[in-house]
C-alpha cells in the first residue's frame, strides 16, 4: 500500500485477473475482438522454437497473404489478447536475468491490441493514455514516452509524427516524450519480417525525492529496474528483406505489447513482478516445501523466484505439445527444468522431486484464463515428475564434481564442461551458471568445438561414402550433365541409360531415368536389377550422394552403351510400402493414446520390420501398446484409401493440419500423404500402399528408450507379422504336447522352482564367504593412526552378497575398523568394490564409505557411493582392482 500512495494510485487494489479482464474489455469496447491466445509450442512453424511475441500468429496479415482476421463469419481489423511467450533462446533470450532481478521471465503474457491496416498511431497512442491514466489511474508526471529517432543505415528519419502525437492527444509533458535509436525503438521479430518504429511507454517508480535528485528522463533504458518500460506500440510499416533492406508494406499496422507481470506490479504497488499475485501462490508453496521463509536471504530467494518462473514455462510448454528431449524444443524445456531443480537442491535443500508439485498451483491460478493446464494437469505433472527422477540420479555426483573440477582454476575447462554435459546432463547453461555463482568462467569455445566433434561423429557413423581412388579422381565428372529422373513413384520398372561412376571402391552407376527409391527419410532404397537382354546386373543399393542417385551394382556392366531395362523387386518394394504406411498409422494411434507431445525423433523402414522413435518421457505401459497395436490394426482393417498428393503449396500443407518435424526444412512445395483426414496427414516422400487394407497386419516387437525423453518401439507388418504369428502358433502348439493340457501353470512352476533355486544357491555362496570371513578379519592390520584395515579380494561375489558380508563385518568388528572388499568378474571384466566404516570413525575422523569406495572405483575405470558407513562401487578395468585396494591404507594414512 506504502508504493501505492507513493505513487499516487488511490482506487482499490486489483488482482491479476481483474487487470488483465479490463484491458481486454477496454478494447472491447473500441471495437476490438477479444481472441484466445495461440499454444506457446507452434504446431504449424517447425522453424520457430517457442511463440516468442504477440505477433507470431498473425504474421500472414502482416505480409499481406492474409487481408484480416476471420471469425464469425466475419473479417476482424481490430483484435486484442493476452498470448503466453517464451523467450529463452536467440535475439529474444532473458534466461541469465531470470530470478536475479525481478521483472524478467522465460514465460510471460504479452496483453496485446492490434490493428490490420485499420487504425494506426494516433488511436494507439491516445488509448494508450486512456488505459494507463484515465482508467486504471497511473501518475501521469510519472510516464515517459519513447519515439524512434532515426537509423542513417537504413535510411530512416526520426519518428517525428509520433512525438508531435504524444504532445497533442495526451497531456503528457513535452520533456518526457524521449527519442532513442534502432537498438530501443526499432522492432524487429528476427533476422527477417514484419518491423517498424515503435513508442514505449515507462514509469518512473522511486520515491518524490529521488525523482527531484535525478531526472527520470536520464533513466530511462538505462536499465534502472525502478524505471522500467511497461508498454511498447509498434508501428509495422516495414518488412526486413534476407538481404536486410526494407520494403514497405502493403499496409500498415499496429501491434502493441504490454507486459502483464509488470503492469500488475505498477497497479498493485509492489517493487517486484514476483510479489504480485500472479507469483506469490507458487513461491508460497516452494518456501513451504522447503521450509525456509522468503525473504530470508538472498540465495535462497532467488532460487524460489528461479524455480516460480520456471515452472510456468515448463508446465505450458509440456501443456502445449513439447516434452523434454535432447534437441529442439525439448531441449529447451529440459534445460530450463534442470536449471529449477539445481537451484532447489543446492540452494533450498530439495533432494527429491519437487517441481511436479507445484502444477497444481499453476493449475489452480492459471486454469480459468488458460484452460489447457488444468485441462492437462495430471498429464504435465507426470512428465516433469519422470525428468526430475532421472536428472536427481546424476546430479548430486555432478555437483560433486563440479566442486572438485574447478577446485583451485579461475576457469572450466570446456572439457570438463563437456563431461557434465555428457555424462551428468548438464546443460552448459547451468555449468556456466554454477561457474558465475564461483567466480569463475568455462572454456565455451572448447566446449562448442567438441560439442561439434560429437555431432559430426554422429553424423558420420550413418553416412554412406564411396572412397575415391589413389588419384582423387571421384568419377563424378564422368556423369556429365546427367540427371536422374525418378519414375518410382508410379512406376517400377521403366527404359534406361547408364553412365558409370569411376574410381569408386564399390560398382556404381547413375541413370538417366530410375524406379529406384535412393534410401531417405528412415526409408531403405530398393534392389532389382538392370539388364539389356545379354546382361544382368543386381542393384543392392541406391543412396544419394552429392545430389546424384548412386545405385550400388553387384558388378560392372561389360558394355553400358545402349539402353537398359530397370527393373525392382516387386515383392522386397511391397513389403516396404506396408511398413513405411504403417508407420504413419503407428505415429497417429501414439499420439491419440500418450498425448500430442508425441513427435516422431527418428525411424528406420525396412521390408521385415520397422523402428519408430518418438518422443515420451517414461516407458509405455504394456497395456498401452496393446491398446495402440489393436488401433492400428482397426484403421487397417478399415481399408482407409491412401491419398497422396504433390507439389502442394507448404502454407496448405499447414491449413490442412499436416504432421511437420520441427528443424526440418521444407519447400515451397511439399508431398502429402492422407489415411483419413480426420486420422493421419503427414509430410512423406516415401512409398507407400494405395489402401491401409494392404498392410495385413501389425504386431509390435518391443519397446525401449534410447535416450532422456525418447523412446523406441520396433514392430512388424505384412508378411513378416503373419510369419511371426505363424511361427508364435507353432512354439505354443509344441509347447502344449509337452506341458500338458494345462501348460501356464507348468510354466508357472517350473519358474518358482527355479527361483527357489537360485535363492538357495544365492544363500549357499553367502554361508561359504562368511566362512572364509575369520581368516580374513585374522590378516587386518592397524594403521599408525590407530585405524585397523580389512582389505581382500572376493572374486565371483555378487555385489548383493558382498553386502551382506559388509553388515556382518559391521557387527563383528563394530570400531575402529575400515573394511575394502573387491570382486571381479572373470567373464565380464567388471568389478564390484565395497566399503565399510565404523561409526565412531565417521564422527571422530570424518570418514564416509561412499567417498572412500568412490575414490577407488576411479582406478578400475568407474564410480558408485552410498551411505557413510557402506558404500558399493562398479568399475570396467579387473585388472587394476589389486591397484585400486593397495591405495586403501595410503588414503586412510
Amino acid at each position: 500500500m506504502r508504493i501505492r500512495r507513493k505513487l499516487g494510485i488511490f482506487t482499490p487494489v486489483k488482482t491479476s485477473n481483474q487487470i488483465r479482464a479490463e484491458f481486454l474489455s477496454f478494447f472491447e469496447e473500441k471495437g476490438h475482438l477479444v481472441v484466445p491466445g495461440v499454444p506457446v509450442v507452434p504446431h504449424d512453424d517447425p522453424t520457430l522454437l517457442f511463440t516468442n511475441a504477440g505477433m507470431n500468429p498473425f504474421k500472414p496479415i502482416f505480409l499481406g497473404q492474409e487481408d484480416a482476421y476471420q471469425a464469425g463469419g466475419k473479417a476482424w481489423k481490430r483484435l486484442a489478447d493476452t498470448q503466453r511467450c517464451i523467450r529463452v533462446s536467440g535475439k529474444h533470450n532473458d534466461l541469465e536475468e531470470v530470478g536475479h532481478d525481478t521483472y524478467h521471465h522465460t514465460l510471460f503474457e504479452m496483453l496485446g491490441n492490434w490493428s490490420f491496416g485499420d487504425y494506426f498511431k494516433e488511436d494507439a497512442i491516445a488509448w494508450a493514455w486512456e488505459l494507463l491514466v484515465d482508467r486504471w489511474g497511473l501518475p501521469a508526471d510519472r510516464l515517459y514516452a519513447t519515439v524512434f529517432g532515426g537509423d542513417s543505415a537504413d535510411g530512416l528519419p526520426a519518428d517525428e509524427e509520433a512525438a508531435a502525437l504524444w504532445t497533442r492527444k495526451t497531456p503528457i509533458r513535452p520533456e518526457h516524450v524521449l527519442k532513442f535509436g534502432k537498438k530501443d525503438n526499432f522492432w524487429e521479430m528476427g533476422d527477417t519480417g514484419p518491423c517498424g518504429p515503435c513508442s514505449e511507454i515507462h514509469i518512473d517508480l522511486r520515491s518524490d525525492a529521488e525523482r527531484a535528485a535525478v531526472p527520470g528522463a536520464t533513466l530511462v533504458n538505462a536499465g534502472d529496474p525502478r524505471v522500467m518500460e511497461i508498454w511498447n506500440l509498434v508501428f509495422i510499416q516495414f518488412n526486413r528483406k534476407p538481404d536486410g533492406s526494407l520494403e514497405p508494406l502493403p499496409a500498415a499496422h499496429v501491434d502493441t505489447g504490454m507486459g502483464f507481470e509488470r503492469v500488475c506490479a505498477v497497479i498493485q504497488g509492489k517493487t517486484s513482478n514476483y510479489d504480485t499475485d500472479v507469483f506469490t501462490p507458487i513461491i508460497d508453496a516452494v518456501s513451504a516445501k522447503a521450509g525456509i521463509p522468503y525473504g530470508k536471504a538472498e540465495a535462497s530467494d532467488i532460487a524460489m523466484r528461479v524455480i516460480a518462473d520456471h515452472i510456468r514455462a515448463v508446465a505450458f510448454a509440456i501443456a502445449d505439445g513439447a516434452a523434454p528431449g535432447n534437441e529442439g524444443r525439448g531441449y529447451v524445456v529440459r534445460r530450463i527444468l534442470r536449471r529449477a531443480v539445481r537451484y532447489g537442491w543446492d540452494k533450498l535443500g530439495l533432494k527429491g522431486p519437487f517441481m511436479h508439485e507445484l502444477v497444481a498451483v499453476l493449475s489452480a491460478t492459471m486454469g480459468d484464463v488458460f484452460p489447457e493446464i488444468r485441462k492437462n494437469e495430471a498429464y504435465v505433472a507426470r512428465v516433469i515428475r519422470a525428468e526430475e527422477e532421472g536428472f536427481l540420479k546424476t546430479l548430486g555426483q555432478g555437483i560433486q564434481l563440479f566442486h572438485q573440477m574447478a577446485e583451485g582454476k579461475d576457469r572450466l575447462s570446456g572439457a570438463d564442461a563437456f563431461k557434465l554435459h555428457d555424462t551428468y546432463g548438464f546443460p552448459i547453461d547451468l555449468t556456466s551458471l554454477m561457474a558465475r555463482e564461483a567466480g569463475k568462467t568455462v572454456d565455451q569455445d572448447e566446449f562448442d568445438r567438441l560439442m561439434a566433434d560429437q555431432k559430426r561423429r554422429a553424423r558420420s557413423a550413418g553416412k554412406f561414402s564411396i572412397a575415391v581412388d589413389g588419384s582423387g579422381e571421384s568419377g563424378v565428372g564422368s556423369v556429365g550433365a546427367l540427371e536422374t529422373t525418378f519414375v518410382g513413384y508410379d512406376s517400377l520398372t521403366t527404359t534406361t541409360s547408364i553412365a558409370v561412376l569411376t574410381g569408386f571402391d564399390k560398382p556404381a552407376v547413375v541413370l538417366s531415368e530410375t524406379p529406384f527409391y535412393a534410401e531417405s527419410g528412415g526409408q531403405v532404397a530398393d534392389t532389382g536389377f538392370l539388364t539389356n537382354g545379354g546382361e544382368t546386373l543386381r542393384v543392392v543399393d541406391v543412396r544419394l550422394l552429392n545430389g546424384l542417385r548412386v545405385h550400388v551394382l553387384d558388378r560392372l556392366p561389360e558394355d553400358a552403351s545402349g539402353s537398359w531395362e530397370a527393373v525392382v523387386d516387386v515383392t522386397r518394394r511391397g513389403e516396404i510400402a506396408k511398413h513405411h504406411s504403417v508407420t504413419h498409422l503407428l505415429h497417429a494411434a501414439l499420439r491419440r493414446h500418450l498425448g500430442t507431445h508425441v513427435a516422431q525423433k527418428g525411424s528406420l523402414v525396412e521390408d521385415g520390420r520397422l523402428r519408430f522413435d518418438f518422443s515420451h518421457f517414461e516407458a509405455v505401459p504394456t497395456s498401452v501398446l496393446a491398446a495402440v497395436e489393436a488401433e492400428v490394426n482397426a484403421r487397417i482393417q478399415d481399408d482407409i484409401p491412401v491419398e497422396i498428393r504433390t507439389d502442394v503449396p507448404i502454407a496448405e500443407a499447414k491449413a490442412m493440419g499436416a504432421m511437420m518435424l520441427f528443424g526440418e526444412k521444407y519447400g515451397e512445395s511439399v508431398r502429402v500423404v492422407t489415411m483419413d483426414p480426420a486420422y493421419s496427414i503427414e509430410l512423406c516422400g516415401g512409398t507407400h500402399v494405395d489402401r491401409t487394407g494392404r498392410i495385413g497386419l501389425f504386431q509390435f516387437g518391443s519397446e525401449s528408450a534410447t535416450a532422456a525423453g525418447v523412446r523406441r518401439v520396433e514392430a512388424l507388418a505384412g508378411a513378416a507379422a503373419v510369419r511371426r504369428m505363424q511361427d508364435a502358433n507353432a512354439l505354443l502348439a509344441r509347447l502344449g504336447k509337452r506341458l500338458g493340457a494345462d501348460p501356464e501353470t507348468q510354466l508357472e512352476q517350473l519358474f518358482s522352482a527355479r527361483k527357489a533355486a537360485e535363492k538357495e544357491l544365492e544363500t549357499l555362496r553367502l554361508q561359504v564367504r562368511l566362512a572364509g570371513l575369520d581368516t580374513l578379519l585374522a590378516q587386518a592390520r592397524t594403521l599408525a593412526n590407530g585405524i585397523r584395515i580389512v582389505v581382500g579380494r572376493m572374486d565371483g561375489t555378487s555385489g548383493e552378497v558382498l553386502k551382506q558380508i559388509g553388515y556382518e563385518i559391521l557387527n563383528r568388528c563394530p570400531a575402529g575398523t575400515v573394511a575394502v572388499l573387491g570382486s571381479a568378474d572373470a567373464d565380464t571384466g567388471k568389478v564390484t568394490l565395497l566399503a565399510t566404516v565404523t561409526d565412531d570413525l565417521i564422527r571422530q575422523n570424518g570418514l564416509k564409505a561412499g567417498t572412500l569406495v568412490g575414490t577407488l572405483a576411479k582406478t578400475v575405470g568407474g564410480g558408485g557411493g552410498g551411505q557413510p558407513n557402506l558404500a558399493t562401487a562398479g568399475g570396467k578395468d579387473a585388472s587394476r582392482l589389486d591397484e585400486a585396494l593397495a591405495q586403501v591404507a595410503g588414503l586412510l594414512s
